[in-house]
């Protein structure tokens, strides 16, 4: 394997599992974040990530042993990549601060590493040329609560080199994922391709009062026998993450109802901190949301 020494850059949503899914399969890995605060955060969610591959993996007190080993963590940049292989970034879902940390990483990081993006809907070609080794730089996308949901999308653009494309498949793979490898860019990938307009039609459905959260979600439970619906989804992928996503699909569109979508999000979720799982309360209330009550859907 070519990659031994892994950066994982934010701690976030979906971070934070690259991490430990990352140092679970045995590899070397440094968290970086942009303050230590951020950071204990963080390791507080380890502990109780741990408990998740304990029930769903049956991982052994052993195993996590180890891979808690294997994590460092780091508010320098510098620092978090000064022998790094490989940098998965996971850092928010918007262009502007995406090429800010590209231009960073790109003064420190070692010529042999190879950049990731873990972004949900943005091509890597938008990035490319920020970070300054185009022919290095490709996308790795995880869906949530990785270790079940475990793929791994793969994505070039028209420049990665095809050795850099094939390692990190092969590196995928190694960590216990699914590879997914895309032929072509494609704006949200295979996933979100299919995913993001569904969360958009219940969203829709919600902003032109046709029906409540628990009747949207109901019908596509029952409908489709998923286990969640597309609110109960959101609160998972992360309100923060959808928010951002609609907005900038509001501002390419002159379609009245996808433009109110970002503002109800603003305001019944955004401006409460409701952001889905990580803060407790979303559309549902956590840890123990209706839709995962057996009666749900009686």
């Amino acid at each position: 394997m070519k990659y031994n020494n892994i950066t994982i850059a934010g701690s976030g949503v979906l971070g934070y599992q690259i991490a430990f899914q990352v140092a679970f399969h045995g590899f070397r890995v440094r968290v970086y974040d942009i303050n230590d605060e951020v950071l204990e955060k963080a390791k507080a969610k380890f502990d109780i990530l741990s408990e998740s591959y304990k029930d769903d993996l049956k991982a052994i007190d052993e195993q996590l042993k180890l891979t808690f080993n294997n994590l460092s963590y780091t508010s320098d940049i510098a620092e978090a990549v000064k022998d790094a292989d490989l940098v998965i970034e996971s850092v928010p879902e918007n262009p502007k601060i995406k090429i800010s940390f590209y231009e960073s990483l790109a003064k420190v990081a070692p010529a042999k590493t190879v950049f990731a993006t873990n972004s949900s809907t943005m091509l890597p070609s938008q990035f490319a040329e920020a970070t300054g080794r185009p022919k290095q730089f490709l996308a790795l996308h995880f869906a949530n609560e990785i270790w079940k949901h475990n793929t791994a999308e793969i994505m070039g653009h028209p420049n990665t080199d095809k050795d850099v494309f094939n390692d990190v498949v092969a590196f995928a793979k190694s960590i216990g994922m699914l590879a997914l490898p895309l032929h072509k860019e494609q704006p949200g990938y295979i996933i979100n391709s299919i995913l993001v307009p569904v969360f958009m039609a219940g969203l829709e459905l919600l902003v032109k009062d046709v029906a409540d959260p628990e009747t949207i979600d109901k019908t596509w439970m029952k409908g489709t026998g998923a286990p969640a619906g597309p609110c109960g989804m959101l609160d998972t992928v992360g309100l923060t993450t959808a928010y951002n996503v609609f907005k900038m699909i509001a501002s390419k569109t002159d379609d009245e109802t996808k433009s109110k979508i970002p503002i109800y999000l603003e305001e019944n979720f955004i401006s409460k901190n409701k952001l889905g799982v990580s803060t407790g309360e979303g559309f549902y209330k956590y840890p123990n949301p209706a839709y995962k009550n057996e009666n749900f859907l009686k």
